[in-house]
């Protein structure tokens, strides 16, 4: 009888307080060798994202062409995309080709150039600093990549 209640105490106790900081070190480092492996692909993520909705966009883009035989002046902008322009040259066969214009991945909207500085037009966003140029994260993600 005392065989049985010293063996159901025993199991009752619970962790010590060393196998408690064995296993808290091998949380932490396994938390030092894939945190920073993880944080390096949210920048990798947005870039990717950015890059989808500029192609995105593009299409929306061409639809709008093939629908009305030009681009949307500089002046109308992406929400011609969205709503029929009012300003000339104002679209004879427009459809709505986007629900809604996003966001890049920084909160900012993405740049409509008509004429294009590398192509017919230019889709662009600036990238994580929201200026021209810069290099990698800060490298601008346009239509022409």
């Amino acid at each position: 009888m005392q065989t049985s209640q010293s063996s159901r105490s025993r199991r009752q106790r619970g962790f010590t307080l060393i196998e408690l900081m064995v296993v808290l070190a091998i949380i932490g480092v396994l938390a030092a060798l894939i945190v920073p492996n993880v944080l390096g692909r949210a920048d990798d993520a947005r870039i990717t994202a950015a890059r989808t909705d500029v192609g995105n966009l593009m299409q929306a883009l061409k639809l709008y062409k093939l629908d009305n035989q030009r681009y949307p002046s500089a002046e109308q902008g992406l929400k011609a995309l969205i709503a029929k322009p009012t300003s000339e040259p104002v679209p004879v066969n427009w459809k709505s080709y986007l629900d809604k214009l996003p966001n890049d991945p920084w909160g900012r909207a993405y740049q409509y150039m008509n004429p294009g500085i590398k192509g017919e037009v230019d889709v662009l966003s600036f990238g994580a600093d929201g200026q021209a140029g810069g290099e990698g994260n800060n490298a601008d993600i346009g239509s022409w990549q």
